[in-house]
């Protein structure tokens, strides 16, 4: 179910972003808006991405095997830096051309480049709420990271809306100073998606350096550890996201008189109690150590 949402999700993204890249680049070059030639631009790099985050999303559900046995999670993270990198890409090359415009002629604008721009931000809206929504639903960091893409366009096309808006006022009042609002618009948008191009590779970076989750989430784990019967003391606790599952390492201390049955049991209950609280966690590893009193005495003695 999760692979057939995704592949669905990643599919009407990349058929989107075609359709609006067509359309904001033909009208843009058509009558020369900077602000919307710079959309089409951020739109065809959300083609490549969305095409990348389709085939990471196909290859993080395949199954653990033997060369990779902690599964293909990463690959959601991996497509999700890709897409980072995508977005400064587009930016560098949006504010460039702002720049550019800002100093040659300005262009009078159309009302045509601004239904244009209108269409995008309703159509990105959209698609920006029904990927994050699928994202969130299957903690998958690639449909996840192409929300956010569709976000930027939301955020690109409000600034083209804007700085096209402004220069039909300018065009109406006979103020052509006004007219340069679609590259300063197209230079807003270039800052925008470097924001969130930041913030998503940042993301990424923390779980390929295989970042601790965060704080609050290993309390959780914590606190369903020590309501184990047996449990009575831990070790060490870890915790890392790989892609759209978590993978915990636990150490434990149980009573030292236990049989290897017992103590075995005693980690099943465990790996079961965390995996029925967080169904996003796929293996739950735990070692057991053994514990006596006399050594929480004595430890309690040297403190």
């Amino acid at each position: 179910m999760r692979e057939r949402v995704s592949k669905i999700a990643g599919w009407v993204s990349v058929a989107s972003n075609l359709l609006l890249t067509m359309l904001k680049l033909v009208i843009g070059f058509f009558l020369g808006s900077q602000v919307l030639i710079a959309d089409g631009v951020h739109s065809a790099a959300d083609v490549v991405a969305s095409v990348a985050a389709l085939g990471a999303m196909t290859i993080s559900n395949r199954p653990a095997d033997k060369e990779h046995p902690y599964g293909h999670g990463k690959a959601e993270v991996v497509a999700s830096g890709i897409v980072s990198v995508i977005l400064v890409i587009a930016a560098v090359g949006i504010a460039y051309k702002g720049f550019e415009s800002l100093l040659g002629e300005a262009i009078p604008p159309h009302l045509i480049s601004l239904f244009a721009a209108l269409f995008s931000l309703v159509a990105k809206q959209i698609l920006y709420v029904y990927t994050y929504r699928l994202g969130k639903k299957y903690n998958s960091q690639a449909l996840i990271a192409t929300a956010i893409d569709h976000q930027a366009d939301v955020y690109a096309s409000l600034a083209a809306v804007i700085g096209i808006a402004v220069a039909l006022v300018g065009q109406a009042t006979g103020n052509t100073i006004l007219y340069y609002a679609d590259p300063v618009a197209g230079i807003l948008v270039a800052a925008l998606i470097l924001k969130l191009a930041y913030h998503m590779g940042s993301k990424s970076v923390d779980t390929l350096m295989e970042r601790n989750v965060p704080p609050e989430l290993l309390e959780d784990f914590e606190r369903i550890i020590y309501s184990v019967p047996k449990v009575r003391r831990i070790d060490r606790l870890r915790a890392r996201e790989h892609g759209h599952y978590i993978l915990v390492d636990v150490r434990v201390g149980v009573p030292g008189q236990l049989s290897i049955q017992e103590g075995h049991d005693v980690a099943n209950r465990l790996k079961k109690a965390v995996m029925e609280k967080h169904p996003n966690v796929q293996e739950v590893l735990v070692h057991i150590n053994p514990w006596y009193a006399e050594d929480d005495f004595a430890n309690k003695r040297t403190k």
